[in-house]
């Protein structure tokens, strides 16, 4: 019997500026089940594409729904992926995207996921001079454009305000080709606030001794 095939997979929407970089860092974390790009959260009223996102006047925020297998990964864990990838202490922007489509935050489907996020906040959050990432229930989901989907797959040259020794650090560490609870030893290197340790390269050199 194949056990695999009975376990329930859940979900998560993650707002983090652009989404085809945090697309790109999910999808090779190990647990992680599929990933799509999308919109959340903003004006039920309509189908939004690109454009309409874009203008800011409908309340979008870019993101992308993580299916994952909770036997492999725990939401708790991809949550500080997802901070670690990202800027909290910027508000309506990331990097040199600026708008407020490009507000980060955390969209759950099934309430006691609510409890999740309000303690990894709780423990994260005063590790930043400032800390801007919403959270709430998702309201409203529409899947982006096929273009946007698997995007730095197609172009891997494309543009990503996620620096891209963090996405090789997370596929390093947490990929698929390293059980993920196998990583447990290593897994506390993705963590470090970027705002205390900005030194990569002594990251990478961790890594290669690991």
């Amino acid at each position: 019997m194949d056990k695999a095939a009975d376990r329930v997979n859940r979900e998560i929407y993650l707002a983090g500026g652009c989404f085809w970089g945090l697309e790109k860092a999910f999808e090779g974390i190990g647990g992680v089940v599929s990933t799509e790009c999308g919109y959340v959260n903003g004006d039920p009223r309509f189908v939004p594409d690109y454009m309409l996102v874009c203008s800011g006047r409908y309340g979008y925020r870019e993101a992308v729904k993580v299916v994952y297998d909770p036997e492999l990964v725990s939401l708790r864990d991809l949550l500080r992926c997802f901070l670690f990838l990202i800027d909290p202490t910027q508000e309506r922007r990331q990097g040199n995207d600026v708008g407020i489509q490009y507000q980060t935050g955390v969209y759950w489907t099934d309430h006691d996921d609510a409890q999740a996020v309000r303690e990894v906040f709780g423990e994260e959050s005063p590790k930043y001079p400032e800390f801007h990432v919403e959270s709430g229930p998702l309201t409203f989901w529409s899947p982006a454009e096929e273009y946007h989907q698997g995007y730095l797959d197609r172009n891997p040259e494309g543009y990503c305000h996620i620096p891209p020794w963090k996405i090789a650090l997370l596929e390093t560490v947490l990929g698929r080709k390293r059980p993920f609870r196998e990583s447990r030893s290593l897994f506390p290197l993705c963590f470090i606030n970027p705002h205390r340790f900005g030194n990569h390269e002594l990251l990478q050199h961790t890594l290669r001794g690991a």
